[in-house]
């Protein structure tokens, strides 16, 4: 249970001062609904205050803060457009204050005429003559002194102004300050004396209340401590999950090797360097009494359904069974179609089970696999409903899992006690965020390709080549290959993006005629699967879609890749798509049109994706440029999503913490010490609360 110390910041944003009902809603959207997410909710900036000049001095483009008498007011004629003007001086000069629809009432109250004013605001120039256009800040003389002269600037929604979030910070500050009285150091002494940080109260108010532009830096002291402390509680969850794991009793699991034999033996391939070294790493972790819990990274193409399989058979060899989980329907079934050859080759009964099986089939399919005569199960989600029963589960494969989190592979096996876990991503993952997001799993690494796959050509083209790019199509489906369309992502709604694929679709449909599909995110699966496998087969050539093709879909014969305003998608995205062709012996081309002019970062993305084919240089790439929410996709999946650290600024602390976390458990497993509770506390404040629920549990 939360410790009753943390209460106040857990509370409700409307439980503070200046939150009413109309208010809170904005400060949900922008931070989160309680106090705890307005503390956390940091400036990216500030404003300087300090240069008080004359008129005669002030410096168009500055920001300022001046002291006036407020000489006439001018007042634009009713209906009209024109701004309201205050004519305001000091011994030097004039300035003119402009306000755009104002009224006199107000302005009057505002700035009272003969009287003396302090303004701030930036100062500019119109028709030669100095004015401030919306003064940031306007005051009598006497409250002077309330004009901070450093000023935090904050991210915003619309509809919040920005003195009253400062407000609400401001308050939610002081609850945390009030905590931070209470609260026990969870930080080793040591580390803070060395890296010269200071208290959590202290820092929570130096980053709120930023002493000057350094203050904001991730590098300063304080935003260090702060990382530190969100960094550290990642991983001390993640180091609990793993011991919670590896204490669970396991089952050595050997095998004679006969049935990778005679699977390895019917391959038309030799297994790479890469995938021997992983596949002895996994036979290593099976061996062994403690549970495996391990994540083979592979790129795109690298083989890692290979590894899969033979990890599978290691559990068949012992007489256990395996199952495959994908994340969609095409996958599982597309797993199936690799699998069954396999399968059958050596002799392995394998089935599939999804949520579109139901009656009879089903049934037995079930029977069957708790009878233990189905060695081999592929599905989706649906293989871990209540009635699905094992006899003895030996492996569990988790397919494409970014989606996955830490409380859900706790959970996960549970249908076979003493079930190993190899999870597999399709992508590779910046080692930054494979310590944060996977740090409670050992890591195998697939870095090569099988020989024989062609290099893809990948060429950039602004969108007024687009007659040349259907041309080249043509060439390319005379000579019998396939062609995938990959239409933009509209970021305002999916609705956006299927009106731009079913406008282009029609479009090809009229150059190319009728064997042109169409799939994408609001079709049901069934329609899609079906074009999908036209699209395999025969029946369409070019296949126009949003990114549903993102994920696993293998069509060797598609040789060519379009994807228009590629300067929309994320790289690591990109670099999916563009691993859905080359997947056959001839030569493959992906052509990314984009819309000018670029930015800076897209200009960067566009020539990272053109100039290598190499997951792991990319998903670095990809982090350095888009930061670790966005690479991960964790703004939807459920994975943390830090606050207060930045994975690029802070990746020399994220191995400290992870260090500091293993060393923490190891000395304390049941976190009992006196920096045990404090680290209970730390815990609990950034909603760690399964991981203090399991090291209670034993």
């Amino acid at each position: 249970m939360r410790p009753e110390l943390l209460y106040p910041l857990f509370q409700p944003v409307d439980s503070l001062k200046g939150v009413g009902s109309r208010v809170a809603p904005l400060v949900h959207k922008l931070a989160g609904p309680k106090v705890v997410d307005v503390l956390w909710h940091l400036p990216t900036g500030v404003i300087d205050r300090r240069y008080r000049p004359t008129v005669a001095e002030a410096i168009p483009g500055k920001v300022a803060t001046l002291v006036l008498t407020v000489d006439e007011h001018r007042a634009p004629p009713p209906g009209s457009r024109a701004p309201y003007r205050v004519a305001a001086s000091d011994a030097t000069g004039t300035l003119t204050l402009v306000y755009f629809r104002a009224g006199r009432d107000y302005m009057m109250k505002l700035l009272p005429p003969g009287e003396q004013r302090a303004v701030s605001g930036r100062i500019e120039v119109f028709n030669d003559l100095p004015q401030m256009a919306h003064p940031d800040h306007v005051v009598p003389l006497s409250e002077l002194a309330s004009i901070q002269t450093i000023e935090p600037v904050y991210p915003m929604t619309q509809g919040l102004a920005p003195r009253v979030l400062r407000k609400i910070v401001l308050a939610a500050l002081a609850a945390g300050l009030k905590v931070a009285q209470g609260a026990p150091e969870w930080l080793d002494p040591t580390l803070v004396a060395r890296r010269g940080w200071p208290t959590w109260g202290d820092a929570l108010r130096a980053a709120h209340e930023p002493a000057d532009d350094d203050a904001v830096s991730p590098l300063s002291p304080a935003r260090q401590r702060l990382a530190y402390d969100e960094l550290l509680a990642t991983q001390l969850a993640l180091s609990i999950a793993r011991a919670k794991m590896r204490a669970r009793p396991g089952r050595p699991r050997e095998g004679d090797g006969a049935m990778r034999a005679a699977a390895l033996a019917g391959l038309p391939f030799a297994l790479t360097r890469a995938q021997s070294t992983a596949l002895d790493e996994i036979a290593a972790d099976m061996a062994r009494p403690s549970r495996m819990l391990r994540l083979l990274q592979g790129d795109v193409g690298s083989g890692k359904t290979v590894v899969a399989w033979l990890a599978m058979l290691i559990a068949l060899e012992t007489g256990a069974q395996a199952a495959l989980m994908a994340p969609t329907e095409i996958l599982a079934r597309q797993h199936m179609e690799t699998l069954t050859p396999l399968a059958e080759a050596i002799g392995v009964r394998i089935a599939l089970l999804t949520g579109r099986d139901k009656g009879k089939p089903r049934e037995e399919t079930l029977a069957a696999l708790e009878a233990g005569t189905i060695r081999v199960i592929v599905g989706t989600h649906a293989l871990f409903q209540d009635d699905v029963r094992f006899r003895d589960l030996g492996l569990v494969v988790i397919d494409e899992q970014h989606r996955f989190g830490v409380d859900q592979r706790l959970g996960l096996s549970s249908k076979g006690p003493d079930a190993d876990v190899l999870v597999m991503t399709a992508t590779p993952i910046p080692r930054t965020l494979t310590l944060t997001h996977y740090g409670d799993m050992d890591i195998s690494r697939l870095d090569e390709k099988p020989p024989g796959r062609q290099p893809i050509e990948t060429v950039v083209l602004p969108t007024q080549r687009l007659p040349d790019v259907i041309a080249a199509i043509q060439r390319a489906i005379a000579a019998g290959n396939k062609v995938y369309w990959v239409c933009p992502l509209v970021a305002e709604s999916e609705t956006d993006d299927v009106a731009a694929a079913e406008g282009r679709y029609e479009d090809l449909r009229q150059i190319l005629g009728g064997r042109v599909g169409l799939v994408h995110g609001r079709m049901k699966a069934a329609e899609k699967d079906a074009v999908m496998e036209r699209f395999a087969g025969e029946g369409v050539d070019v296949l126009v879609a949003t990114t549903v093709i993102e994920v696993g879909v293998n069509v060797p014969a598609a040789t060519v890749m379009v994807i228009e305003h590629a300067e929309r998608f994320g790289l690591a995205q990109l670099h999916q798509l563009r691993g859905r062709i080359g997947r056959g012996s001839a030569k493959s081309t992906c052509l990314l049109l984009y819309q000018g002019p670029l930015g800076e970062i897209a200009r960067d993305r566009l020539q990272v994706i053109r100039t290598t084919e190499d997951g792991f240089v990319i998903a670095e790439e990809d982090l350095r440029l888009r930061g670790a929410g966005e690479v991960l996709g964790t703004r939807q999946s459920g994975l943390p999503n830090f606050r207060l650290a930045d994975l690029a600024a802070h990746a020399d602390l994220l191995d400290t913490a992870s260090a500091d976390a293993r060393l923490i458990l190891e000395r304390d497993p049941d976190l009992t010490t006196p920096r045990g509770q404090a680290l209970r506390v730390l815990l609990y404040l950034f909603e760690r609360d399964a991981a203090v629920r399991t090291v209670r549990s034993g």
